[in-house]
């Protein structure tokens, strides 16, 4: 398997597949659907996130589920089946008890008719983006393009893909696909090799650290105006990213490391610095790997030590596609 965009798998529909009789079909209890729903309501419940989007939602099934959270105020489902979303979106409407008990924080939910593998700039900054049993209906050129939209363009705070496996029980026949629109199924080392290819780590890297510049440069506008002092009408920054919360032993890491500085108009945050936060830490990568993966996509020192920014200019968060 040597990529996202290997088309080899195509090879299956044309030799391997063919249809099951249904007396056949092997069934889980709970069905493996309720399994992967579990999964996401497990996770915000630990995690508690506020936006959440559902990439395929298809029939809303876990929109409806999710929806009863109280933490969750902004919910999502974006599908290419219009119909779908028709026909499925009066299940998210209110339900006679939120009238006699409502909510303590309001709920907006919304229903897009779009694409996963198409750059929408109402996805970013969610906290949670699920994308339950979808990838497998992709075909090569949008699975493609995929981790470069998700990964990279929208780099939510948490990311769940679930496909199915192709080796689910050794015990059982093999049965390649599972459903006639599936144009591949993988097994759980194909599906481990694609998340860590270099290119898909490239997306997640320089996806997180652009948010983080992002959020150091608007800090940084916000000291100076604040030493500026009252030196009449200051035209209007950007609204501050909010940061997460940090451990303290997270804390002491960031403090510990080389600190952001200027050069005229010019804000430098050094690559150590960058890669003391959670997120840049938990991808285990050196300076010089991080600096190899990030030299196109942004703006580096002389020495290459440190990310440079305008101060005062906005930038996009990420690159335009050529």
């Amino acid at each position: 398997m040597e990529g996202w965009s290997d088309g080899t798998y195509n090879s299956v529909l044309d030799d391997n597949f063919k249809e099951v009789c249904p007396e056949k079909v092997i069934k889980f209890k709970p069905p493996l659907y309720k399994q992967r729903y579990q999964f996401v309501k497990d996770l915000v419940d630990r995690h508690e996130p506020k936006k959440v989007a559902d990439m395929g939602c298809g029939d809303t099934k876990l929109l409806r589920l999710l929806k009863v959270y109280p933490c969750i105020q902004l919910l999502v489902g974006v599908d290419i089946n219009e119909e779908k979303l028709q026909s499925n979106g009066h299940y998210l409407s209110p339900y006679l008890g939120e009238f006699v008990k409502p909510r303590d924080l309001d709920l907006t939910v919304t229903l897009y008719h779009g694409s996963v593998v198409e750059r929408d700039s109402r996805l970013l900054g969610f906290d949670l983006i699920t994308c339950i049993e979808l990838i497998e209906h992709l075909d090569s050129d949008d699975l493609a393009r995929f981790p470069e939209v998700v990964f990279g363009y929208l780099s939510p705070g948490m990311i769940v893909i679930s496909t199915p496996n192709l080796e689910f029980n050794p015990l059982f026949p093999t049965m390649t696909l599972r459903d006639a629109d599936h144009k591949f199924e993988w097994s759980r080392m194909e599906f481990q090799t694609c998340l860590q290819q270099e290119r898909v780590l490239k997306f997640v890297l320089v996806g997180e650290l652009l948010v983080q510049v992002e959020h150091l440069r608007l800090r940084q506008q916000r000291m100076l105006r604040e030493e500026e002092g009252a030196r009449g009408p200051q035209p209007q920054a950007p609204p501050l990213l909010l940061g997460a919360v940090f451990t303290e032993a997270e804390q002491a890491r960031i403090e510990s490391s080389p600190k952001p500085f200027c050069e005229g108009d010019k804000f430098c945050i050094p690559l150590r610095r960058l890669l003391a936060y959670p997120k840049l830490h938990r991808l285990r990568l050196d300076e010089d790997r991080m600096r190899r993966l990030i030299a196109d996509s942004v703006c580096l020192s002389r020495d290459g030590s440190a990310v440079v920014v305008d101060l005062h200019s906005s930038w996009d968060r990420w690159p335009e596609e050529n």
